[in-house]
């Protein structure tokens, strides 16, 4: 009987299982999820669905796009989870698995975006992204990225609960491909969705205080809103409306996008953001490992500027020395 695989034509014997197809493509059922005809196959019942001729079969994994850590003194909590490092990574646009592993080491991050893709039926030895970056160690956040539609991200969604069991998700769904503003109305329809089927959703967001509270409102427990357009490296282009998101919403707020450089990760934290999220300003340097490192430190830096509270901007010179009793 014939089936399709991922989008490519399959002859499979007629009392073939969801289990039997994964082994004859030497496929471990343990990292992948499976769709059936747009229905998710749990992977308790690989064993006993039997495939039917015309079946249209989606498998996925995760690739580059733990458990929850020791309070510190300084930390940050998303839907009861608390967080000691401030620095959120994406596991895409490195070389390899292996630079993506070193990247992570060196940012100190506990929490790693990653996206869903079709599994390479084709050549099932290639690497998966959970050999390299270990999902005990590091919190999976399974991301819409791609998606430009309510219907496409809410099921992306759930085919990353399945392959990983995990809730906490970052929900994205862009407007056009030469921004990748996000696409509100969309946003707002499959976060409505998904909270309403459990997920604990983190959204990327325009940098829109009314958006940003009305987000709070219908349950997402993070907001996170761009700091400028996605991979661009324009840095914190609007960081009064930021500042007013932070101040609006009782939820962690997060920047998302555009930071270039280890100053930009500084001032999204100097306005009190819990935290920064970002990819292409490490996976795209000259020295991804090092790049790493700084954001690392421009992370801990600025949430430590915030804290110490820095002086009020003046209008004239304000000496460090007295002047009276010169010489």
């Amino acid at each position: 009987m014939q089936i399709t695989l991922n989008g490519d034509s399959r002859t499979v014997d007629p009392d073939t299982t969801v289990a039997g197809l994964l082994t004859a493509a030497g496929l471990d059922p343990a990292k992948v999820a499976v769709e059936r005809n747009r229905e998710i196959v749990p992977r308790s019942t690989y064993d006993a669905v039997a495939l039917s001729d015309g079946d249209q079969l989606e498998v996925v994994h995760f690739i580059g796009g733990g458990d929850t850590t020791p309070e510190a003194a300084d930390s940050f909590e998303v839907a009861g989870r608390r967080f000691t490092s401030r620095l959120l990574v994406g596991t895409g646009k490195y070389k390899d698995f292996e630079e993506t592993a070193r990247a992570l080491e060196a940012s100190g991050a506990e929490i790693v975006t990653v996206a869903v893709r079709r599994v390479n039926v084709t050549d099932p030895s290639q690497p998966m992204l959970v050999d390299y970056v270990d999902p005990k160690r590091y919190t999976y956040l399974p991301n819409t990225a791609g998606c430009f539609t309510a219907e496409d991200a809410v099921r992306t969604l759930r085919l990353a609960r399945e392959a990983g069991g995990w809730d906490l998700v970052k929900l994205e769904v862009l407007g056009d491909t030469k921004t990748l503003y996000p696409n509100m109305t969309e946003t707002l329809a499959a976060a409505e969705t998904l909270i309403a089927e459990g997920f604990k959703v983190m959204v990327y967001c325009s940098d829109d205080p009314i958006m940003a509270k009305r987000l709070e409102d219908m349950g997402c427990v993070a907001i996170m809103p761009l700091g400028s357009l996605i991979g661009s490296g324009l840095g914190i282009l609007n960081p009064v409306t930021i500042r007013l998101i932070k101040e609006s919403v009782s939820v962690p707020v997060l920047v998302d996008a555009g930071v270039g450089a280890a100053s930009d990760a500084a001032v999204a934290m100097e306005l009190g953001c819990d935290g920064v999220l970002l990819n292409t300003a490490i996976a795209g340097a000259k020295d991804p490992i090092a790049m790493a490192r700084a954001m690392k430190l421009a992370v801990e830096a600025g949430r430590l500027s915030y804290l110490a509270g820095r002086i009020g901007r003046k209008q004239y010179a304000d000496p460090s020395s007295p002047l009276a009793g010169l010489i």
